[in-house]
């Protein structure tokens, strides 16, 4: 429980998806000018998550790895394929979803929801959980069962929507501020995403 408890602590403060990998900028740069589309795009981001990692360590684990259920069958090479056709069926899920009950917010993230399927950084925890399946059990950012796959994907998607909502949050202020006009548009918003994430080094070697 305890590692479990690091895992999703690190992965929302030190490990941050965007402030320190820069996974996902896309979507996180063009939905976060309006903090209820940044929070709806946010939690869509948070439930693919926590629904695709666990079943790609299933996967990585009784599947594709080396001491998966078939023994001497090693189809790691096949892993990146696999996972992609996880998140892309998670995705069309909750866009459909999404449609039926909020079209508001649906017609709000317009293209930036079925992207979702190619946000690096659902990806990128996917082949980050993949990489930690290896490591000794002593290690701080060990995967070593379902549950700390699931805790893993909780905090960072908790940390990709704290991260989207604080700059949509920014954002929405900086309306209503004198920005020198070279600087408006994408330029203040890169310069305050950059001192965000040096905010966020400062958690840097965190673990409970």
């Amino acid at each position: 429980m305890d590692n479990a408890l690091n895992l999703f602590v690190r992965s929302i403060f030190s490990d941050n998806m965007i402030f320190a990998y820069f996974l996902g900028m896309c979507s996180y740069l063009a939905v976060s000018k309006n903090v209820k589309t940044s929070a709806g795009l946010g939690v869509a981001v948070t439930f693919v998550l926590i629904v695709t990692l666990p079943v790609n360590y299933l996967l990585q684990k009784y599947v594709l790895g080396p001491n998966a259920l078939v023994e001497g069958l090693d189809l790691s090479y096949l892993s990146f394929i696999l996972f992609i056709a996880v998140i892309a069926a998670i995705v069309q899920l909750v866009e459909m979803i999404v449609e039926k009950y909020s079209p508001s917010l649906y017609a709000s993230l317009g293209i930036f929801l079925p992207l979702i399927a190619v946000n690096c950084a659902i990806m990128g925890g996917s082949l980050f959980m993949q990489q930690r399946i290896g490591l000794p059990a002593t290690d701080a950012k060990a995967i070593t069962g379902l549950g700390d796959a699931f805790f893993y994907a909780l905090g960072s998607g908790i940390g990709w929507f704290m991260a989207i909502v604080c700059l949509a949050g920014i954002r929405e202020k900086m309306e209503y501020n004198d920005v020198p006009k070279p600087l408006q548009g994408l330029g203040i918003t890169f310069i305050t995403v950059g001192l965000m994430a040096l905010a966020f080094m400062c958690f840097s070697g965190l673990s409970f």
